[in-house]
This record gives C-alpha cells, structure tokens and sequence, in this order.
C-alpha cells in the first residue's frame, strides 16, 4: 500500500492469521500474469444471505490498472454461486483517499449503517425484478 493508505487496511499478515479463527473465512492473493499484485479476503455469512468483503487491497505499483475490479468481479461471481446469498458487504473507512469511489463505480451503495467508525456497502445481487441477476 502506498504510505498514506496503510491505514485504510490491515497489512496481510494480520489478516491471514485472524481468518484462521474464523471457520468461514477465505482469503486470495490477486495476481497478474503470476505476479502477486493484491489480496482479498472474505467470509460467507450464511444466516445473513451474504458474502462480506472483510479485506481488499491492491499494491500501490498495481493500483489504477484494473486489477481490484477484476478481482471484486470475481468475488461477486463467487458470492452469486452460493445458495441463498444474496448480496456482497463491505466497509470502509470514513478518511481521504479510501476506497469509497471505486466500490461505488462497482454498483455498492452506502446502506446507512457505519460498523467499528467504517461505512457499510452493500451490492445487492438480485435484479430488479427480485430474480438473481
């Protein structure tokens, strides 16, 4: 991460050893043409009928390439082969530079709710006529 974003995220490390006590944790590394160029991390809930993006991060030399959307695509992707999910959640912090701009191009929007001081988005996986889109 570039120095002034290392607060927007925790650093991988940290996040790899939380979702080892977390049974419905997954984690990713995000490559390019084999070159780690990001990480994200999620957890199914399940009995909240969604998957929520608990990390995201893109390297600071890989940013702006289109690489975070590709791998949120792909998370989206993911979170509709589940059964019964029916929406992608993350948050993020309330602080300059953070990732509010490019979740909101992705079709997340703000549901109103702000979790541990971050914003709670939500990207509804169904289409406007209530079938899975």
């Amino acid at each position: 991460m570039a120095p002034e974003q290392r607060e927007l995220v925790a650093d991988n490390a940290r996040s790899i050893a939380e979702a080892h006590f977390e049974p419905q944790a997954w984690f990713r590394a995000i490559t390019a043409d084999g070159e780690p160029v990001g990480f994200v991390q999620g957890i199914d809930v399940l009995e909240e009928r969604c998957v929520y993006v608990w990390r995201m991060m893109i390297d600071a030399g890989h940013q702006r390439r289109g690489y975070g959307a590709a791998a949120m695509r792909l998370v989206i992707e993911r979170a509709r082969a589940l059964d019964g999910v029916d929406r992608v959640v993350l948050s993020h912090a309330e602080r300059a530079g953070n990732a509010g701009p490019f979740y909101a191009r992705l079709g997340f929007t703000p549901t109103g709710e702000v979790e541990d001081g971050e914003v709670v988005l939500a990207l509804s996986l169904m289409d406007a006529h209530g079938a899975e889109g």
